[in-house]
Parts: structure tokens; sequence; C-alpha cells
């Protein structure tokens, strides 16, 4: 009977996006909250039953099965390992998290702001639980529309439709392509279920075509240089809870994607020159971003630019792994630094972007060059923004450094000079980040701004004292993370070998 757990935190946020949007009063934002609690706590009392000690032949935990179309070989199949779970915390502590963040703003129309964020959540608990090709594509979909709605109608310059846009159709056209390579390997595979596509009976050439239209959605959403032209802008005039759901939650989707339903369909592919097309790639990424974020004085640039960089490190030591595994020597060490990132990441950078929202309410402006002295006046908010910031450059003891060490330690086993490059990440993080900090933070600053500024509010406190609970807590207590999603990575990187 667990799979009804599973159905609740699927259906919950849906059934409560349709009574936020039904709820037209201004206690719209409480309903929401609750609901995206009640959420969490589903959460961790599945977490609470999760059997830690699986082995890789063990089956999934709160499985469910239902065929729906025998006529294409697809069915309802949704279930739970490690990697889920670690992905469905992720997703349902940083909901909460990020509908209370908006508690303090005028939001106009605000059941239908609410719902959407629910229903956005909807579709990331369906994509990190299915199990069935075009259940994945269908939930992957489901996700897109109201993150566009959120960004298009609340961003906040005149500027965002375009840029809006511009993602939609990226992310759109990038859909169609792992669509049109899902169904191609679905022909040659006893049926959707993801295990059958691995066992495909595809040729080399046939792997390598449908490597490339599958990576492409997920080269976009990431996003993977030089497919990240439409980050930047999308992030910048998005409103500051459109920009958390997106870098913190969305672009996961796509680590997951790769991982889960790239890997052991295209072994081939990965082995030959694709798979090290896309480590260049990757490492372009972590200099390229890291190189521009330095130069940016638009704060929400800065964040971008950083989120484009450390997502080039989790790529690259993906598939670091991925080849190393495929010419014989066992690892899944880049997969499990990725996913321990992934988390690190996900708390980190919705942390830093509420933080650039609280920056702009008290200095109505995201330019860095016209901010500072605001620790004289803000100690709190100095001390936990200064936690955030030392847990996205990967300092010891924060969230952010066993990830990025086991990323790095995996590219240096692949290739030296790959991981020398990689590696340049950590200087480069620390200048453009303590750059932003020091610039906002101390310094004279506009006596008239800083004479009327405030402390934080208490939403603003909860907010951020939780995020940087978990950037100390996983700083210091990693292994239960790496642990959580040992077994299953081994049961995909065993995949794909075999």
């Amino acid at each position: 009977m667990s799979y009804y757990l599973l159905l609740t935190l699927l259906l919950l946020p849906l059934v409560g996006s349709g009574l936020v949007f039904a709820w037209r009063n201004t206690s719209s934002k409480y309903l929401a909250l609750g609901i995206a609690l009640v959420q969490m706590f589903v959460t961790f009392y599945m977490l609470s039953d999760f059997d830690f000690n699986l082995t890789v032949d063990s089956s999934l935990q709160y499985e469910i099965t239902y065929p729906w179309s025998k006529f294409i070989k697809s069915s309802i199949h949704l279930g739970i390992d490690g990697m889920s779970m670690l992905l469905l915390l992720l997703t349902n502590i940083l909901s909460p998290l990020i509908i209370l963040s908006s508690f303090n703003e005028n939001v106009s129309y605000k059941n239908s702001f609410y719902g959407l964020i629910l229903m956005m959540q909807f579709g990331l608990v369906g994509v990190f639980t299915a199990l069935d090709g075009l259940l994945f594509y269908i939930f992957w979909e489901v996700t897109l529309i109201p993150i566009w709605f959120i960004a298009a109608l609340w961003g906040q310059e005149n500027k965002r439709f375009e840029f809006t846009t511009k993602f939609f159709v990226y992310t759109f056209v990038g859909s169609l392509f792992m669509l049109a390579g899902i169904i191609y390997v679905g022909i040659h595979s006893a049926s959707f279920a993801v295990t059958d596509l691995y066992n495909a009976d595809l040729t080399d050439t046939q792997q390598i075509v449908v490597f490339w239209f599958i990576f492409f959605a997920f080269a976009v959403k990431l996003p993977v240089f030089p497919f990240h032209t439409w980050q930047p802008d999308t992030y910048t005039y998005s409103p500051t809870q459109g920009s958390m759901l997106l870098s913190g939650i969305m672009l996961k989707m796509a680590i997951y994607g790769v991982i889960r339903y790239l890997l052991p369909i295209t072994p081939t592919a990965i082995l030959g020159i694709s798979g090290q097309i896309v480590i260049i790639l990757a490492i372009i990424g972590i200099v390229h971003g890291a190189l521009i974020a330095i130069i940016q004085n638009d704060m929400k640039r800065i964040i971008a630019y950083s989120s484009f960089s450390h997502v080039g490190l989790m790529v690259a030591g993906i598939f670091a792994s991925a080849v190393l595994t495929l010419r014989g020597t066992f690892t899944i060490e880049g997969a499990e630094g990725a996913l321990v990132q992934t988390f690190a990441h996900g708390v980190n950078v919705a942390g830093l972007f509420f933080c650039t929202d609280i920056l702009y309410k008290r200095f109505k402006t995201r330019d860095i060059r016209q901010m500072g002295g605001l620790a004289k006046v803000a100690p709190k908010f100095a001390v936990l923004f200064l936690l955030i910031i030392l847990g996205s450059m990967g300092v010891p003891l924060t969230n952010g450094f066993i990830g990025e060490f086991i990323l790095i330690k995996s590219i240096f086993d692949f290739n030296v000079l790959a991981s020398v490059i990689a590696g340049l990440t950590i200087i480069l993080c620390a200048v453009y980040l303590l750059r932003f900090y020091g610039k906002a933070m101390f310094g004279e600053g506009d006596a008239s701004v800083l004479s009327t500024a405030k402390d934080l509010s208490p939403v603003e406190f909860s907010v951020l004292a939780s995020i940087a609970v978990f950037v100390i807590l996983l700083g210091v207590f990693p292994q239960p993370i790496i642990d959580m999603v040992g077994t299953s990575l081994k049961f995909v990187y065993t995949s794909l070998i075999n």
C-alpha cells in the first residue's frame, strides 16, 4: 500500500493548484504555503521509511504501474530510488521556501501566481518519478507551461515577454528533439519502460543520432555551451520566485535526465567522439560563464552566469565517469559528485536569488556599483548572505565543497589538463562572488539609502536562515546524500556497460 504515498506526493500539488486557482482572495498565499508544507512533510515521511540498504538488483520503492496503452507500448510507471528521492527532497524543500519568499511582495493575481507554482511542483515530481519514456516527456513539458506564465506575467521589466518567449522556443524545440529520440528508441525496444529503453537494439550510428537528439533537449535546459544564450536574460527579467524555480529546481531535471535517460541508452556514442565533445563543451562553459560573471555589474546576471559555470562542472563530471566506465574502469564518482552538487547548487542558487531581491528592495537597483555599506545596518543579512556565498564558493564545511571536490577528482581521473582547466572554477568563483558581496555589503554606500534601510524582516530571515542551515548541515554531513544515490548510480552505470 506504500504506493499511496507516491500517489499523494504526485497529486497533492495538482489538486492544491486547482484549489488555489479557485481561492480568489488575498489568503491564497497561505493556502499555497500550507499545501507545500504538507507536501514537504510527506516527503520527509517517505524518506524516514526509505530503504538505504538496497542492492543494484533490488526493486524500486513506492512503485506504481498501470498500463494505459498497449498500442504505443507505454504505461503509467512511477517509482522512487535514491536519485529520485534526492531530487524530490530538493523540490519539496525549496517549494515552500519559494512561496514564503513572496509574502512581502505585492503580487497581483495571487491565486494564479501561487497556483502556477504548485502546478510546476506537480510537473517536477512527475519528472523525478517517471519510469516510462513517454511519461517522462509529458511531465517534462508540463513544467514548461507554468514557468513561462510566471516569468512572462510577473517579470520585472518591459522585455520580459521577449526573453521568456525566447526561453520557451529554445526549450520547446529542444523537447521535440528529445521526443523524437525517445520514440525512435521505443520503436526498437519492447516498450517505453526505462529498463526496456536501456536494452534497445540500436546500431552504433543509430546510438549517435539518438544521443544528439536527446542531449540537445538537456543541453538547452541545463544549459551547456553554446545553448545558454536564453538563460541570463530569462533569469534577469523573471520575478525572483521564477528565477529561484528555474535555477534551483528546473535545470536539475536535465541533470537527472542525462543520468537516467541518456547514458545507458547510448553507450557507444558516449565512448566515441560524442562523449568527449560534451566534456569539452562543458569545460568551455565552466570558464566562459565564470569570466563573464566577473565583469557583470547586474547582480542577477552574475548569479545567472555563475549557475551556467557550475552546471558545466556537473556535466563534465558525469560524462568523465561514464567514459572511464566504458573504457573498463568502473566509477560513479562523477555522477555522485554531480548529484551532491545538484542538491547543494539548488539550495545555494535559490538563496542567492533571494538575496538579490533583498538587495534590490534596499537599493532600488541591480547594479552592484551603486550599492555598499549595507553590512553596517543589516548585520543579520550580512551573516546569512555570507554563509550562502561561502557555500556557493565551495568552502570546506559548506554544502558546495564535497560535490565540487568529487567532480574535479573525477575529471582528473579522465584527463589531467581537463581537471586543471575545470578547477579554475574554484578561483574564478571566489573572484566574482566576493566582488559581488564586497560591493553590496562594504564601503561607504549612499547615506540617504542606508539611513532608511532595515535588516531582515521575519519572512526574509525565515527563508535565508532555513537555507543557511542546509549550507552548514550538508557541508558537515554530506555522506547521507552520497549513500542515498549510490545504489541508483551503480544500476545506471552497470546498465551503461551491459
